[in-house]
């Protein structure tokens, strides 16, 4: 570091690092959006590297930064890096990088809250990223020293040249997407059929952004099809005729029917497929109200208010799977297995007590042979030893279906390793001592005295305090609420009880605390 330059060398290589990683960046979340290579990537790692690189870049802009304070040639002040226009050396080039930082800086902060913000908001700072890019590279040009240099001529047209094709790709796949407002598909003939559904009201929301889990989107029916005994498939598509937000494997939307029910149905096609959403209903017979409808009131060309997508069982990066589904349960998973790398290795048990009654059993062994397991009661005489098949495995498992099937799956799967995602709750309020609990709403200002015999949720909307909610049974994950302070007592069946408190969230239609006061940010 004595020598005089070393701070030289550290500017010129931070800032080449810094633009071609954030470059990357930019050109991932391209790729992300657009799925070029939906059979290539698994949505936790492609998300997980798109964050990485943008933290990266921003970590080399500031080391960029400091060196230019340091180098003994340049020595400029901090004012200087900070506020653009006003540097002595070159302004204007400096004006852009200095912009181009910041807008970093906001890409960064935004996306940590993503989730707390405007899906439109968040989406119009994110495309900052694109101006930032081509701020960079005119900065790079007119303020850099090696701007001259052949290697660098060569740097800076690989980077403009591919950020200019990955945006060109990203427009063109955006129109190829968008499906005609008026596109109908042929219905089968449907005599039978719906749902896992899993119970009932949201509040009306007037604004139908797309990307807001909560929101409400008018979508049309455009095909229906049965798939099973006692199952129709209903593909969803926007009236509007735009392309569906991303989701991704394992989410559920809710369904507003017009008989005032709302049901949740996990999605069952493939996340890449951004011009439709699809659905499997199981009938539900008796009582089940809302897929009686589903199966003998609803028609191609219905419209329906859906909101979501939601994911409360996502699939994770894992180098090996192993999927278990039982009856109903195959929807997630189907989707799951869509959107895995071609190359990832895993296998999926299929169980069901009639082979006519299992949606996509047929389809599965068709397209993935010996990687598909059906085991169907009515065909096979010895049952399936779980804990066998689970034992033997070394991937992650992620199972849906009856509680039984995913009560077998939890016994004898590593917590660790273990995914399940019911759409029944579990019983867990039998035997506990329900006390009264003084409960702080932070942002209303807000404190509530909830009573022994009242649910969290229902004090919080007596009060005043809306919070949404559907099925009010602790599955659907609708109503998850983020704890500031206190300890909440975890009655829900949504996700395993050590990550709610790891992300610090819990859900009042059915969950309690044991603290005499709970702080929640609402």
């Amino acid at each position: 570091m004595n020598d005089p330059h070393f701070w030289w060398y550290v500017t010129r290589a931070s800032a080449i690092l810094a633009w071609v990683i954030m470059t990357a960046a930019v050109l991932w979340g391209i790729l992300l959006s657009t799925r070029v290579f939906r059979g290539a990537d698994n949505p936790a790692w492609l998300q997980d590297l798109h964050r990485y690189l943008g933290g990266t870049a921003l970590v080399l802009t500031l080391i960029h930064m400091v060196s230019l304070m340091l180098d003994p040639w340049l020595a400029m002040p901090l004012d200087q890096l900070l506020i653009p226009l006003i540097a002595e050396y070159r302004p204007l080039p400096v004006a852009l990088g200095i912009v181009s930082f910041y807008v970093l800086v906001v890409v960064q902060l935004t996306s940590l809250v993503m989730n707390r913000l405007p899906r439109r908001f968040w989406k119009a700072v994110h495309y900052l990223s694109y101006v930032a890019v081509l701020a960079v590279a005119l900065h790079g040009a007119f303020a850099g020293t090696d701007a001259g240099e052949i290697w660098y001529q060569l740097v800076a047209t690989v980077v403009v040249t591919a950020s200019v094709l990955a945006l060109v790709v990203r427009i063109v796949m955006a129109r190829r997407r968008r499906p005609a407002p008026s596109a109908t598909t042929a219905t089968d003939a449907v005599q039978a059929g719906a749902t896992q559904g899993r119970g009932a009201t949201v509040p009306s929301l007037n604004e139908a952004n797309p990307s807001d889990p909560l929101a409400v989107v008018r979508m049309r029916i455009v095909a229906k099809q049965l798939v099973a005994v006692g199952v129709v498939r209903l593909r969803l598509a926007r009236v509007d005729g735009g392309p569906i937000a991303p989701w991704y494997a394992g989410a559920h939307i809710t369904v507003r029917l017009p008989n005032s029910l709302e049901r949740q149905y996990s999605l069952c096609s493939d996340p890449a497929d951004r011009d439709h959403l699809d659905i499997s209903v199981l009938r539900m017979a008796p009582a089940g109200v809302g897929s009686t409808y589903l199966h003998d009131v609803a028609a191609v060309g219905d419209e329906l208010d859906v909101i979501g997508p939601r994911n409360t069982f996502p699939l994770e990066a894992a180098h090996e799977y192993l999927f278990i589904a039982g009856g109903i349960g195959i929807t997630p998973i189907r989707a799951m297995i869509e959107a895995l790398p071609l190359a990832r290795s895993w296998r999926l048990l299929y169980l069901g007590r009639s082979r006519s009654e299992m949606a996509f059993a047929g389809e599965l062994e068709q397209r993935y042979g010996h990687q598909v397991t059906v085991v169907a009661g009515d065909q096979r005489a010895v049952r399936i030893d779980l804990a066998a098949e689970i034992t033997a495995s070394t991937g992650d498992v992620y199972a849906c279906g009856s509680g039984a099937v995913l009560d077998a799956v939890v016994a004898a799967t590593p917590v660790d390793r273990c995914h399940v995602e019911r759409f029944l709750a579990v019983d867990r309020a039998s035997g506990v001592n329900r006390t009264p609990v003084s409960v702080v709403a932070r942002r209303s200002s807000r404190q509530i005295n909830v009573r022994a015999d009242q649910s969290i949720l229902s004090a919080l909307q007596g009060a005043g305090i809306a919070v949404a909610t559907s099925c009010g049974t602790g599955v659907c994950g609708t109503c998850e609420t983020q704890v500031l302070a206190g300890a909440p007592q975890h009655l829900d069946s949504v996700m395993p009880d050590a990550d709610k408190d790891e992300i610090g969230v819990f859900y009042p239609c059915v969950s309690r605390a044991t603290s005499p006061e709970l702080v929640l940010d609402l």
